[in-house]
């Protein structure tokens, strides 16, 4: 399978060889989904945590007599219907967490980037180097292609101008090709990737 490869100014300059075990793989959408739900859950860190009434302070006297006040019968001011009393079946610290195997996860990737190949949201760049870390300057990348919907911007390593120039710029999320994961990949239209980051990512993946 071959992709057009981009310079950053919008122009073919060649051509790249992909890999059919990762951007041709068959897309198993309920893989996916169960592949994103337990990485949602392994992020929330399960502190919540309310008072029963047992736990709540105070209440330990009756606050008005059984009988003759024509109000209803209450044995503590810290049941759950008082102001500050305690909470009903309150929520407590528990985790989230959701283990999935190995081989599971990177099926799952491989269904994701073969779908944004299939649809045409998947973009090649030969390079991408910035002067400086100016927003102006990706944006004109962007510019470029005519996007104007969620992007993911994959690069082979770190790079401090390119994280710092797509900071401001709300539909552009930054990562890098260990740091790829499912979520990211579909929660965003259009995906581009360096011509090294996917060499990166077929040398783990393949």
């Amino acid at each position: 399978m071959k992709q057009n490869v981009y310079d950053i100014k919008g122009n073919i300059v060649g051509d790249i060889e992909l890999n059919d075990a990762i951007f041709g793989a068959e897309y198993n959408e309920s893989l996916i989904h169960q592949v994103i739900v337990a990485q949602l859950a392994n992020k929330r860190q399960g502190t919540q945590s309310n008072l029963t009434r047992a736990e709540v302070r105070g209440g330990g006297r009756k606050p008005y007599r059984q009988k003759g006040t024509g109000r209803a019968r209450q044995g503590s001011t810290r049941s759950p219907q008082w102001t500050k009393g305690g909470i009903v079946f309150a929520k407590k610290p528990r985790d989230f967490s959701q283990k999935l195997n190995k081989r599971a996860k990177e099926e799952a990737l491989k269904s994701a980037l073969a779908a944004k190949v299939a649809d045409g949201n998947f973009i090649v760049l030969n390079e991408i180097k910035l002067t400086q870390p100016k927003t102006k300057e990706l944006a004109a990348v962007l510019k470029a292609f005519k996007i104007d919907k969620k992007t993911l911007l994959v690069t082979l390593d770190k790079d401090d101008t390119v994280v710092r120039s797509g900071n401001n710029i709300e539909i552009l999320l930054t990562t890098t090709a260990e740091l790829i994961n499912v979520y990211d990949i579909v929660s965003n239209t259009k995906f581009i990737i360096t011509a090294d980051a996917v060499k990166k990512i077929e040398g783990v993946y393949a």
